[in-house]
């Protein structure tokens, strides 16, 4: 799984990532800090399964804090985004080429009003960041209706001729930016368009390539720097202006407290609205934590932890699935459930036994919900923090 962080220049999107992350990424006031696309890994937080054995996992990948797990994610955090990347304007063509693999997009807007357009400070509350949210949709779109409409007559055309299905066809011309067959279907079915390619108009295919691309790359919004005074009142508006999923986050806020904590400072838990303080602060750590606090206080949490379980979990609509046995959780080296593994929603005990290894999808004979004890068979469809046991032949 690869999401991406994007966004227009000087937003916060690298502090998002850094946030996320706590890779080292360049974090500067100006378009285009970034450059190259910065690549981490990120955490979604559930909780730790083996806490219903009374015990604590060990995880291969990962790591548990409290009562939670965190399993990791990639994250690409791409160059600053402006009007026309479809046309190649600014850092526009490396922007849509980072993103081609990715499953879904958090789009950091400054929600403060104090970015313009082209990614420069201006007066806070003086630019509406409406516009940038319909700006990366209309890019996008663009986007793949630009790769629709290369030689679609002749697509469409060899397409009917050779009795290919119009959903399985345009799937498999699409296939290099992570587009699959259950995505045509859907676009299919929001857009209500013939199944006969040929009839299409440019509007028609401008109509499937929005729908295409809600399914292919859907976005979440951080509504970022919402510590800033002009923020709240900027976020309930922009609410009654488009439907688009968005959660109020501070970056900075986050990112210094993953640092205090890395540093032993305080112990917090992404995602919770409070920490506690552990280490020796100087006044300089105290004040800024103190600012964190209050934020806190207001708010559920930085934000940043919950667009990163809603995007995965939600939206893209996986499920965490644990390998375990019935006997004993752990592994031959003691580790307690070491392995979790993000899957897609209705996967099943065989799609869980082929993602642990080939040899067992071909040569399984049953599993077991090591919860319930119970053996359930290929067909049974896997829930949210399961702990499966795969039987297979030898």
């Amino acid at each position: 799984m690869l999401i991406g962080v994007v966004g227009k220049p000087n937003v916060g999107k690298s502090t998002f990532f850094r946030a996320a992350t706590l890779a080292e990424a360049l974090i500067g006031n100006y378009p285009f800090a970034t450059i190259e696309a910065n690549h981490g890994t990120a955490f979604v937080k559930i909780n730790d399964a083996a806490k219903d054995f009374e015990r604590e996992s060990t995880p291969r990948e990962g790591y548990v804090h409290g009562k939670y797990r965190f399993v990791p994610v990639e994250l690409i955090d791409v160059a600053g985004l402006v009007p026309g990347a479809s046309e190649g304007k600014g850092m526009g063509n490396k922007f849509l080429d980072d993103l081609s693999s990715a499953d879904a997009l958090i789009h950091v807007i400054d929600i403060s009003g104090s970015t313009n357009e082209r990614g420069e400070s201006v007066e806070k509350g003086s630019y509406n960041p409406i516009n940038d949210i319909k700006f990366l949709e209309d890019e996008l779109n663009t986007w793949i209706f630009q790769l629709m409409d290369r030689g679609w007559a002749k697509f469409a055309r060899q397409a009917q001729l050779s009795g290919t299905p119009s959903d399985r066809a345009i799937a498999e011309h699409f296939s290099g930016i992570k587009i699959n067959l259950g995505m045509v279907k859907k676009a299919f079915s929001s857009s209500g368009l013939s199944n006969k390619l040929t009839d299409w108009s440019k509007e028609d295919m401008k109509k499937f390539s929005t729908e295409l691309r809600k399914q292919a790359k859907p976005i979440i919004i951080a509504a970022n720097k919402m510590d800033v005074s002009t923020s709240k009142a900027n976020l309930e508006r922009i609410k009654t202006q488009t439907d688009s999923i968005i959660i109020p986050s501070s970056a900075e806020f986050e990112l210094a407290l993953r640092e205090a904590n890395k540093a032993k400072l305080i112990d917090y838990i992404p995602g919770e609205n409070k920490f506690k303080i552990k280490g020796t602060l100087n006044d300089k750590q105290k004040e800024a934590l103190a600012k964190v606090k209050k934020f806190l206080e207001t708010n559920e949490s930085t934000g940043v932890q919950d667009i990163l379980n809603k995007i995965v979990f939600d939206i893209l609509e996986y499920i965490a699935i644990h390998p375990g046995g019935v006997s004993k959780l752990e592994d031959s080296k003691g580790n307690v459930l070491p392995d979790c593994f993000l899957m897609p929603k209705d996967s099943t005990a065989l799609d869980f036994a082929y993602r642990l290894h080939t040899d067992f999808g071909e040569k399984f004979i049953r599993a077991i919900d090591v919860r319930t004890k119970k053996t359930v068979g290929k067909e049974h469809k896997l829930k949210h923090l399961d702990i499966l046991e795969i039987v297979a032949d030898k």
